[in-house]
């Protein structure tokens, strides 16, 4: 088994060597010239967006798009980070033997894999018995860095189950589900359980809110073209004015509510600029002082790729279709996989994919009062499920036998003091 890794103090930790995973927050150690004549400084701030081969990393960069780096030529942002990117490397090694099932899920569980799909896999770890009777919080998820395995323990998954978590219950019913260990098997048994009328909700009824989010997110994204032609033309434009002349283009009108709307498509806007690191200042004259210099590279924000959309609609669609039937539903055919491949590949406008989703919503309330799922999961059969686990971890470690809940069970990670808040 490896040796466990002390991060507290960080004592040999070479933070230019550390496995950065996606979504780590750095900055950069070296200046590089663009090909549009522009430069990234040396210290901008950036996120891991991929892990790429031979030791290298896609970061995006605040205002400068997506660029590749030399993982030397990063730093993570703080000591929090390192200690972050040190923690999931330890825990990743630790405790994959003790991975009970495992399941590929997205499009290649849904029958629309191309060359070039990810594949993604979602799976249940369980907790050898030292690992959670110490001070030192256990893990309760463990990604891959480069983002595409998640493992949850096996009692937030249950607790995800119970509340019709989609991530969770696509993981539980994909038919590419595995069992690799006897307790995994316990929980496919158990997984009717923790399936109810609770999919409308939080299947549906969230779709829906994050349609509605993702109509917004364009809206704004299409009238700030608009908004920075008419600042370049017109530096010393007001607030007032720029607002004025939004609601009559968008066809609203310059009444009064449309101009107040107009108004608060402005402020977001420029807050979202500025949450980007595009604007100087959190204000309209920020914005303004934007339009005036050169142009910067302004790509849709990253809520409005085709993948969002795509998900959408497929996770309406298997709510309608579970609420009505009782039976998941995951390989798409016909006209859904028609929409869904031509989302995917950018053939159809996203107002477009956001119909379809809205669409196949309007038959959710009818799919709920006909159902023949129960109202709530089985909170007795899914808490037996658990019991059954944790007594089965405690067996094996008595027991000594051999395998990783057994005397071949990883170290637990040194107790450490509770950072204060």
């Amino acid at each position: 088994m490896p040796e466990p890794v002390h991060v507290d103090g960080l004592g040999g930790v070479d933070p230019t060597r550390v496995p950065l995973p996606h979504g780590t927050q750095v900055t950069t150690a070296v200046e590089r010239g663009l090909d549009d004549g522009g430069h990234i400084r040396a210290g901008a701030v950036g996120t891991v967006v991929a892990l790429l081969p031979g030791d290298r990393l896609r970061v995006r960069v605040v205002g400068r798009g997506e660029h590749e780096f030399e993982r030397a030529e990063v730093r993570p942002v703080s000591r929090g980070q390192v200690r972050f990117a040190v923690a999931r490397a330890r825990d990743e090694a630790a405790l994959s033997p003790c991975v009970v099932l495992t399941a590929t899920v997205g499009s290649r569980a849904w029958g629309l894999a191309d060359e070039g799909s990810d594949h993604d896999t979602r799976g249940v770890f369980v907790l050898p018995f030292g690992w959670r009777e110490g001070l030192t919080p256990a893990p309760e998820v463990v990604v891959s860095a480069d983002g595409s395995h998640t493992r949850w323990e096996v009692e937030r998954t249950v607790r995800q189950a119970l509340r019709a978590d989609p991530n969770t219950l696509e993981m539980l019913f994909v038919p590419t589900i595995a069992a690799t260990d006897p307790m995994g098997e316990w929980i496919i048994a158990a997984r009717s359980a923790f399936v109810s009328q609770a999919i409308y909700g939080a299947f549906g009824r969230y779709a829906l809110a994050q349609a509605k989010r993702l109509r917004q997110s364009l809206r704004l994204a299409e009238h700030r073209t608009l908004v920075l032609e008419w600042l370049r033309a017109d530096p010393g434009a007001s607030l007032d004015a720029v607002a004025l002349r939004l609601a009559e283009a968008t066809g609203d009108g310059a009444e009064s509510p449309h101009h107040k709307r107009a108004r608060q498509y402005l402020k977001q806007l420029y807050r979202s600029l500025y949450d980007q690191g595009l604007l100087a200042e959190n204000s309209f004259a920020g914005l303004a002082s934007m339009a005036r210099a050169e142009a910067p590279q302004l790509s849709l924000p990253r809520e409005l790729r085709p993948k969002n959309a795509y998900n959408l609609l497929r996770i309406v669609d298997l709510a309608v279709h579970w609420l009505a039937t009782g039976e998941p539903r995951f390989v798409a055919t016909g006209q859904l996989a028609q929409r869904l491949r031509a989302i995917k590949s950018g053939d159809v406008p996203l107002s477009t994919a956001l119909d379809w989703t809205e669409q196949r919503a309007a038959q959710l309330d009818e799919a709920r009062l006909s159902s023949p799922l129960p109202s709530e999961p089985d909170l007795a059969a899914a808490d037996a499920v658990l019991q059954a686990v944790r007594a089965e971890v405690a067996r094996r470690f008595v027991g000594r036998g051999p395998g990783p809940f057994g005397r071949d069970a990883p170290p637990p990670p040194p107790p450490r003091q509770q950072q204060q808040p």
